[in-house]
């Protein structure tokens, strides 16, 4: 008997617009990015192992502000073995197109007849007047009906919305209330650039905005809110609250968020058998024998960059010259190819070798550096020059302040912001002489090229009376 209704209109859902093609992707493709990015995968190659292309990994990070949604984080729960998979209901599909009958697809996936059921009735595409059913289309009704939408508080709660967005973005004044613009910055939808203008405001963190919140409103329990909500509320987009440009009032002016895992990971992929800085001799630290040496790299426009190499007894300074490679701004760069601006591993290991290795060999002992990865070949740049190589603490300039020092006096003649690769070895040389040749207060007025001058005499007149 007929109820003279389409099968469409008897179904449990309500009327929908075309959905569009369904994704190619499923729940267990985004779980698994997602945890390829907390293992400190880039957003392209977490995408490519989760099944999906390179550009839809970027587009996955950047839509979520770099930071999972809640039910895909790494640390939600597992969906309940309640739910159908994919999988299942690919084999739902394959059954249907058979005509199998509904409890001989239950009794095969270990279902109730009443779940397939339920599951035919509710997701398949019913737009043609019948019950077509797809895996896709059945997939993507069913991840739209477990959606939970639920307004933020910052979205609900004016007051505390108008709070936040004015300690956060509130204009720059005076103590007597006169206003600053500052300058007019457009937002570029990521990092602000290094060494370009900045918006002006109040900058207040998401953290101390949460605790004066505390303070300000101590009776009013509706203004509270944690640091967290605040930036989910500006890196993730649709939650509604604040506009995404206002991570640009963040210190760091990140417009995504860093991955913790590949955060810690920068940069040092060259340490395990490295000498720290706790492994070196006191006789290093004393000052009382040269050469033990501190370097660095001062960077200039166009990643242009100059070598530093500080002799810490007599202050001897030598500049190494690390020009631009002839493909440079013409070819794009390899991953894991040389460094076109001149000052990758090879070029600054080369660089010292063939400086250090004019001087006498007691004079070679030892080098200091930080951990960038212009030092990824230490081990080679020991083998070669005879050298003990070791590596400051993170965020530890300190460690090296003789060259830290240095830097700043070399800055009068290469000032930041400026193409350090227009300078000539010879240039360089000049440099260096000058500043060898002043006489500095830490040596007695001496200069360190007649300190150094000095040491190396003792040392041949110490050698002359062993030998005789």
């Amino acid at each position: 008997m007929t109820t003279g209704r389409r099968k469409s209109q008897r179904s449990t859902r309500r009327k929908l617009c075309s959905p569009g093609r369904p994704p190619v992707w499923q729940r267990e493709n985004l779980c698994r990015f997602w945890q390829e990015i907390a293992a400190g995968l880039s957003s392209e190659e977490a995408g490519i192992v989760a099944g999906v292309s390179a550009p839809v990994g970027n587009r996955w990070f950047r839509r979520s502000g770099g930071m999972p949604p809640t039910h895909l984080a790494p640390s939600a729960p597992q969906p309940k073995s309640r739910n159908l998979s994919f999988a299942e209901r690919e084999e739902i599909a394959l059954e249907c197109a058979r005509m199998t009958g509904v409890r001989a697809i239950a009794r095969k996936l270990g279902r109730s007849p009443s779940t397939i059921s339920r599951e035919i009735r509710r997701n398949s595409a019913t737009r043609g007047g019948d019950f077509d059913y797809r895996a896709l289309t059945a997939q993507w009704h069913a991840d739209r009906a477990a959606r939970r939408p639920k307004v933020s508080k910052l979205a609900r709660n004016r007051p505390l919305r108008d709070y936040v967005q004015d300690r956060l973005a509130g204009l720059v004044a005076t103590p007597e209330g006169v206003a600053f613009d500052g300058p007019v910055v457009v937002w570029r939808k990521r990092r602000a650039v290094h060494r370009q203008s900045r918006r002006w405001s109040l900058a207040w963190s998401p953290e101390q905005i949460a605790q004066r919140l505390k303070v300000d409103f101590p009776e009013d329990p509706s203004m509270r809110i944690s640091h967290e909500a605040i930036y989910q509320a500006l890196y993730i987009q649709g939650r509604g609250a604040l506009k995404r440009e206002l991570s640009a009032c963040l210190r760091s002016g990140r417009a995504l968020r860093l991955p913790r895992e590949r955060a810690r990971n920068r940069g040092k992929s060259f340490i395990e058998d490295a000498l720290m800085i706790s492994d070196r001799p006191a006789e290093i630290g004393d000052r009382a024998v040269p050469g033990h040496w501190e370097g660095d790299l001062i960077l200039g426009l166009g990643s242009s960059a100059i070598g530093t190499l500080v002799e810490r007894t007599t202050r001897f300074t030598m500049l190494l010259h690390l020009p631009r490679m002839e493909d440079h701004g013409k070819a794009k760069s390899l991953k894991n190819g040389p460094a076109l601006a001149g000052h990758g591993a090879e070029a600054v290991r080369d660089a010292i070798a063939g400086t250090i290795m004019e001087l006498p060999a007691q004079l070679r002992r030892s080098l200091t550096w930080d951990q960038g990865a212009e030092m990824a070949q230490h081990a080679r740049l020991r083998v070669d020059t005879g050298l003990d190589v070791y590596f400051c603490d993170p965020q530890s300039p300190w460690q090296r302040g003789s060259n830290e020092n240095t830097n700043g006096l070399l800055r009068q003649y290469f000032p930041k912001g400026t193409d350090l690769s227009r300078h000539s070895a010879d240039e360089l040389s000049a440099v260096a002489h000058a500043l060898n040749t002043r006489p500095r207060k830490t040596l007695g007025w001496q200069t360190p090229a007649e300190a150094l001058d000095r040491l190396l005499k003792a040392d041949m007149i110490d050698g002359v009376a062993t030998t005789g």
